[in-house]
């Protein structure tokens, strides 16, 4: 086997095509889940070859697994957020570490509307009701126009979210580590803040120490009963059984939710609600957005061994 230009592949097949791409250049993909061999045998069998590791997924990549990868330089991932892999390391290291840059853009903000206009316009609970065969539907549902949305997270994924949503009419306001001064919409230094002066609070924001549970007990409260909570970041983003308490007791109106705390976990109540929309993480998952993340990482891997600027490098 010629490990010239290996690179390890660690984490789900949600690209069932990635592998084959990158092969196709000449890269040597190892995969561990074809041996024998457990996963720490696999590494002292191939530690020193590996130079790049992709992962596909939310593999955790701490400073264990990159102990045992003494040669590596660099680390893909085919996530927008990379809380699943310890940046200190990697930064002492020297490590770099490659995202989606703006793969998933388009996707995760359109599946994003799409959540908030099914909350609001109760589409899955009508469908749900119609097939059930109940003929007169859920109870009214709200408009989208002139809803007042707070984005947490004014980034890539959510400044496109805010576009999109301009056509609707919304009001848009946010939060953000900084004040984006080319932007139009109302900055709010703190998510309760944010939350009291909207209708609907929406989540895009990366998970970090600052950011975990960052909706909480109050930030749910100052939404308020007609509130609703949309998340495409990541579940710890908020305090899940403070949310299922809020929406068990009709402190807040609903919510549209793609990642969960404890993936792939979802609070039983949840599954009962009509004001409450579910999806199993899947608001990037197209066809289009997956060739995408084929040729942005052959083209980073392609860098990487040329010694040339890589594509969506992740600020350590």
């Amino acid at each position: 086997m010629d490990l010239h230009r290996a690179v390890l592949r660690l984490g789900a097949s949600f690209f069932p095509e990635l592998s084959n791409s990158i092969e196709f250049h000449g890269f040597q993909v190892l995969k561990p889940w074809e041996s024998h061999l457990t996963l720490d045998s696999f590494l002292a069998s191939h530690c020193r070859a590996v130079r790049a590791l992709l992962v596909t997924g939310l593999v955790l990549v701490d400073a264990a697994l990159l102990g045992n990868l003494p040669s590596l330089g660099l680390i893909l991932t085919t996530s927008v957020g990379v809380n699943h892999i310890d940046l200190p390391v990697c930064r002492s290291r020297g490590i770099v570490v490659a995202g989606v840059g703006d793969a998933f853009t388009g996707d995760a903000a359109d599946y994003t509307v799409g959540l908030l206009l099914d909350v609001l316009r109760r589409i899955s609970a009508s469908d749900r009701l119609l097939r059930g065969g109940v003929r007169g539907g859920p109870p009214l549902a709200c408009k989208v126009a002139g809803k007042r949305v707070g984005i947490v997270g004014l980034g890539r994924i959510g400044s496109a979210t805010a576009r999109r949503l301009q056509a609707f009419g919304c009001i848009i306001s946010y939060t953000s580590r900084t004040m984006k001064p080319s932007v139009p919409f109302t900055f709010f230094t703190n998510v309760r803040d944010l939350a009291a002066q909207s209708d609907v609070l929406v989540l895009t924001c990366a998970l970090t120490e600052e950011t975990h549970h960052i909706v909480n007990k109050e930030v749910l409260a100052a939404l308020g009963k007609n509130g609703v909570v949309i998340n495409v970041g990541r579940g710890s983003l908020i305090d899940e059984k403070e949310l299922v308490r809020s929406l068990v007791h009709g402190e807040i109106g609903g919510a549209g939710l793609d990642v969960f705390e404890n993936e792939p976990k979802v609070p039983e109540e949840l599954l009962h609600m009509n004001n409450v929309v579910l999806s199993p993480h899947k608001a990037v998952a197209t066809l289009e957005s997956q060739k995408g993340v084929c040729d942005l990482t052959v083209a980073n891997l392609i860098a990487f061994f040329e010694n040339k600027p890589l594509s969506s490098v992740v600020e350590l």
